[in-house]
């Protein structure tokens, strides 16, 4: 039979395809395998190097290896794959992200530390580069979320290996050594807590997909989450999951609804809790107490008295990229008692304020904000798509409230949003004319003939 036409229109019958593999879609998943399973088991193998993987310093031979290959292969794809690279436009977060790499990368020339500052921003070039070139210039059908969460999977069998051999975080109370909790083969539970977490939400969008065999599969590493986060002991990121996907989801619906930016709606959360705090006696610490009995926050607020005097002697360009704790010669050194071993301030933001000031904060915030009204535009071709990356995002946003992952060369967190940002940026380049045409109805979302995983119809004009 021929194809249904109306008047001087035919409409083909829509492709349905499988997830492709291209193998510029396999480098940013090389990246997140050696940052989630391969160097944090190296780590453990050898744990004199633990300061060093804290300090973001890569003294193993493998990052120095691993890094300018992934790069060089990501800039052979590029010369190969020419023609896509030449029709690539490059949306305004991935602009806001080269502005903030490019910002640490001048802030060598006032760092107390040039050297060092120097060698962990040329990291930080190669894994951007090696995660974000080569996934704009992947196909439209390769599945990269999908690659993502086959290695969280894996992380969290080889973890649970790691914990059923007694693996866990010993911490000093008082005159005893206690266990905290269980690390698996990271270097503390909380690592082992956000793993989880990330690979929670992933299952929780594998789970949606069309299949049974993907949805079984999304269920069995969904409850090993589940019972890796309460093995961990880490509070924030049991809270976290919670929160992330739940706020995600509000953020959509209020999206669909309003038609407002997700950077707009997420943005009145932070501004909101301002002005309480300004109003009234609710703060982090209080909030903290009345969570878990502890208004320190394990510490944490000891180190914040620390940072923000720091911010106020360095306030706009402040000390340099990675220039400030444990670095020769850094006001870090000199900080009261335990502080001045620190790694970094645990929190993402206050550390990017002491080592890039005010505007070093300005670059990441339009960055972030970006990047959340760029998945607003995933919403409109693949809703589910991008409620998981919104759920992604937010996740390691507030993580960064207790924590700092923010442009940090080894944490398995800043690579995912550096994923997440990738793939949204995949989402922002137009369709193709020839594949912009009829979406059939009965398609869900996340199926293989959705948007842009799978190729669809095509609009057909009979000429005279």
């Amino acid at each position: 039979m021929s194809n249904p036409s109306v008047g001087s229109y035919q409409l083909s019958r829509p492709r349905r395809s499988g997830p492709t593999i291209d193998k510029c879609a396999m480098i940013p998943i090389l990246a997140c395998i050696f940052g989630l399973i391969v160097y944090p088991i190296l780590t453990f193998l050898n744990p004199t190097d633990q300061q060093t993987m804290l300090s973001g310093v890569a003294n193993r031979p493998e990052p120095r290896i691993f890094w300018p290959v992934m790069t060089a292969l990501s800039l052979l794809l590029a010369v190969q794959y020419r023609a896509r690279f030449s029709k690539l436009s490059l949306p305004p977060h991935i602009f806001c992200l080269i502005a903030y790499l490019a910002f640490a990368g001048a802030s060598v020339l006032w760092a107390v530390s040039p050297r060092s500052s120097l060698v962990r921003f040329v990291q930080q070039v190669m894994i951007v580069t090696s995660i974000v070139l080569p996934a704009m210039l992947a196909v439209r059908t390769a599945d990269i979320m999908r690659g993502v969460f086959l290695c969280f999977a894996f992380a969290l069998i080889l973890n649970l290996v790691f914990v059923l051999s007694g693996s866990v975080t010993m911490a000093q109370h008082g005159s005893k050594l206690m266990d905290i909790g269980y690390q698996g083969y990271f270097q503390g539970k909380n690592y082992l807590g956000e793993c989880a977490t990330i690979a929670m939400l992933l299952s929780m969008y594998e789970i949606r997909c069309p299949g049974w065999g993907r949805r079984a599969v999304g269920v069995v590493v969904f409850i090993l989450a589940i019972v890796l986060v309460y093995l961990s002991d880490s509070k924030a990121a049991l809270g976290l999951a919670l929160i992330a996907p739940f706020l995600a989801s509000v953020t959509m619906m209020v999206r669909k609804i309003t038609r407002i930016s997700p950077a707009i709606i997420l943005l009145s959360i932070p501004v909101t809790w301002i002005v309480l705090s300004h109003v009234s006696h609710l703060s982090m610490e209080r909030l903290s107490y009345m969570l878990y009995g502890d208004s320190s926050l394990t510490g944490r607020t000891v180190i914040w008295d620390f940072a923000r005097f720091e911010i106020q002697r360095s306030p706009f360009l402040g000390w340099g990229y990675q220039s400030f704790w444990l670095v020769p010669g850094s006001p870090g050194l000199y900080a009261p008692g335990w502080v001045a071993s620190m790694p970094d301030a645990h929190n993402g933001y206050y550390d990017t304020m002491l080592e890039l000031g005010h505007i070093g904060l300005a670059f990441l915030l339009a960055f972030i904000l970006a990047t959340l009204h760029g998945i607003g535009r995933v919403a409109d071709r693949n809703p589910a798509r991008a409620l998981l990356l919104l759920s992604l995002a937010l996740f390691v946003i507030m993580c960064n409230f207790l924590e700092t992952w923010w442009m940090r060369a080894f944490e398995f967190l800043w690579l995912i949003f550096v994923i997440v940002a990738a793939e949204t940026a995949r989402y922002w380049q137009p369709l193709p004319l020839r594949r912009a045409g009829y979406r059939p109805r009965s398609l869900k979302p996340g199926s293989p003939g959705a948007l842009p995983e799978a190729e669809t119809s095509q609009l057909r004009v009979k000429l005279p």
